[in-house]
């Protein structure tokens, strides 16, 4: 018997294949016309030797909403897959090194478009059908280019004043076009196609995404640090596709733990890992949701002028059956920091807050926390 996971993505599927009578053969086609939300992918496989190109739909006009993570709470999972899958992708081996020559110069004139930009793609055969495995983020077919056209770009005139500052580091980079109010969505398309800093080459697509909200993250990290610690012990909740988060904040300098628990095969699962003022010196156990979590919750401390200890709880439940990428984490989390908090009696209450909102005990969450020894006084184990 499948399993309510596999349901979803067969259900899911299904239906995608029933929508396809719309765009008529475009999809399984040699060629494709439509506008682009903007969207670029640069992948990771044979590096340094990558597949680099555009996403375009087979449709024209205002396609922005298929790829601006931050306009989809509310969305559901079967929405936002329908919204991946519309993306034809097309492909280029180019080495990460090759920052320049027309074709990775109109890539980048995509990627700072404020707008969605005309396209027109020519495959060297039709593109190739797609999949739902329950283990990567989706997207549609895939066509290797033979000839691509773009008209129609506006620039957004923050990218374009830092792409032609080459004296400025990308980190530096990274912070001021968030400071300048660009989605952080945007800003990890620019780092990944090689449009920021001094020594520049393209970055995989999954590796721009968690550096750039690592960069971000620690700019505000440090921010945050001077500030006074918060009064009360706060707990914050929000659930979307299938994911749960109650994140605790509670008088303390600023350490962060986020922990993860998900079900496999009816099996319970637990991931975690933490950190104090000095940062994380190593990849997290927990990969890109360690930092996009830790993202949200720092700008809701740094625009609130306050420091804390924080600890996110994320519970992965089975409907969470097509992974969507990093962005849900912390855009739940942000969510979650707009609600009204629940204020605890103490750091014992808040635990117990957090985690009745949940189907996993107190107990569990507590058992696979490391928190409690980078705390001065008692650890979480005491609470219990």
């Amino acid at each position: 018997m499948l399993s309510s996971s596999q349901d979803i993505r067969r259900s899911i599927l299904a239906k995608w294949h029933e929508n396809l009578s719309k765009y008529g053969n475009l999809f399984s086609s040699d060629s494709i016309s439509g506008s682009s939300p903007p969207s670029v992918f640069v992948g990771s496989y044979n590096y340094p030797k990558v597949f680099v190109g555009p996403m375009v739909p087979p449709v024209h006009g205002d396609t922005s909403l298929l790829d601006t993570p931050e306009k989809w709470i509310g969305k559901s999972l079967e929405e936002i897959v329908n919204f991946r899958l519309k993306l034809v992708r097309g492909i280029q081996k180019i080495s990460v090194n090759s920052t320049e020559g027309r074709y990775i110069e109109d890539l980048q004139e995509v990627t700072m478009s404020s707008k969605p930009i005309d396209s027109d793609l020519e495959f060297r055969k039709s593109t190739s059908s797609i999949s739902l495995d329950g283990e990567s983020a989706p997207f549609g077919p895939v066509g290797e280019i033979k000839s691509a056209k773009f008209s129609n770009s506006s620039t957004t005139k923050h990218i374009e004043k830092t792409f032609y500052d080459k004296d400025l580091v990308a980190n530096d980079a990274i912070v001021h076009l968030y400071n300048s109010g660009i989605d952080i969505s945007q800003i990890q398309k620019c780092f990944s196609m090689g449009m920021l800093g001094k020594k520049r080459k393209l970055v995989p697509t999954k590796w721009s995404i968690t550096a750039t909200d690592d960069i971000i993250s620690k700019s505000l990290t440090d921010k945050i640090l001077d500030f006074s610690f918060i009064d009360s012990c706060q707990v914050f909740y929000f659930e979307h596709l299938g994911n749960l988060f109650s994140v605790i904040l509670f008088p303390h300098r600023w350490i962060y733990e986020m922990i993860e628990a998900w079900y496999s095969s009816g099996i319970l699962g637990f991931g975690s890992d933490h950190e104090d003022a000095r940062g994380i010196n190593h990849p997290p156990a927990i990969a890109g949701a360690y930092f996009a979590a830790k993202l949200s919750v720092v700008e809701f401390l740094s625009k609130n002028n306050i420091q804390s200890g924080v600890i996110i709880l994320r519970e992965i439940r089975p409907e969470y059956a097509i992974p969507v990428g990093v962005w849900q984490v912390r855009e739940g989390i942000r969510e979650a920091m707009k609600k009204k908090p629940i204020i605890a009696d103490n750091f014992d209450h808040a635990l117990s807050l957090a985690s009745k909102k949940m189907s996993i005990s107190k107990s569990e969450w507590v058992s696979h926390s490391n928190i409690g020894r980078l705390m001065r006084q008692k650890t979480i184990s005491d609470f219990i």
